[in-house]
């Protein structure tokens, strides 16, 4: 689990992992409302959940190869870590991932 002052640990591979971190005015209401739509992600497994943190492993479709997703609330900030755990390179999948949780974010509050 990832230190609460520090966050979560920063990518060390551009080209497999994706960071992202923002500020939000109700950042309970946004991080509960991050976690049930990253839950329903198809062929993730929650690993950890809590009132804090959230990490769930999420599968490719044809290999079934596994990427780590990683959601965490410090302070008035949201920080979303999503990386594959073998490779050099994800061909874009994480930056996905990340981009489609922040849209359907968008949507649950519109």
């Amino acid at each position: 689990m990832p230190d609460l002052k520090s966050g979560l640990s920063p990518c060390l591979n551009p080209l497999n992992c994706v960071f992202f971190q923002k500020e939000f005015g109700d950042v309970d209401k946004t991080f509960d409302q991050l976690v049930t739509i990253a839950q329903k992600i198809p062929r993730t497994k929650v690993l950890v959940s809590n009132e804090h943190y959230w990490k769930g492993v999420c599968r490719s479709l044809i290999w079934r190869f596994p990427d780590d997703l990683e959601i965490l609330k410090i302070d008035k900030k949201i920080q979303i870590k999503s990386a594959s755990r073998y490779g050099g390179g994800d061909l874009g999948v994480n930056g996905t991932r990340v981009g489609r949780l922040l849209t359907a974010l968008e949507k649950f509050n519109s």
